[in-house]
């Protein structure tokens, strides 16, 4: 069997080893593999607890690991970047649709949102969301673009098979 981005990100919950080091050596080799650089923030606490479906401790202990390694270093009410302290913040800023289509794809990856499923309509997810429908609508196309989800005519937006995420590929995020 190939050893994926995906295969790396799957937890195993019957290792001898902790869920929180597992965690960390998944944004290790994000950082390894040049996904996340640095001055790069790494995803949030409620991203992690999402994408691998962990408590706020366990996301808060990997990165208290890799704080501890010196491979990042948190700013209060910023989050946590890349590198050590002092090291310049990536200019890089994702645009709203970015953020959105992020946020279903760790939705997606935690299986709030299964392949083969339909993901909220545009309604529902400009309430969700707090941004206007163009904004959803380039989310969507983002996502469909990467690869993430399929749309329908008059049908509805749909999660592809595991199988053809392109984390599958090599890539964590779209946007990367």
């Amino acid at each position: 069997m190939d050893v994926s981005a995906y295969d790396r990100s799957v937890l195993d919950r019957e290792s001898p080893r902790s869920l929180f080091e597992q965690v960390a050596d998944v944004i290790r080799d994000q950082i390894v593999r040049g996904e996340l650089r640095a001055g790069d923030l790494v995803p949030s606490e409620a991203t992690l607890q999402r994408t691998h479906r962990i408590s706020r401790t366990t996301a808060r202990r990997a990165i208290g690991v890799l704080r501890s390694q010196g491979l990042v270093h948190t700013i209060t009410a910023e989050g946590t970047y890349v590198g050590p302290p002092g090291t310049p913040r990536s200019s890089r800023r994702l645009f709203k649709y970015q953020r959105v289509a992020a946020d279903i794809v760790a939705r997606i990856m935690g299986g709030e949102i299964p392949p083969r499923e339909a993901i909220p309509g545009e309604n529902s997810l400009m309430r969700q969301y707090g941004v206007a429908r163009e904004t959803v609508r380039h989310a969507l196309a983002y996502l469909r673009e990467s690869g993430w989800v399929v749309t329908v005519a008059y049908g509805g937006t749909y999660v592809v098979d595991r199988e053809e995420w392109p984390i599958n590929k090599g890539s964590y995020f779209p946007f990367r």
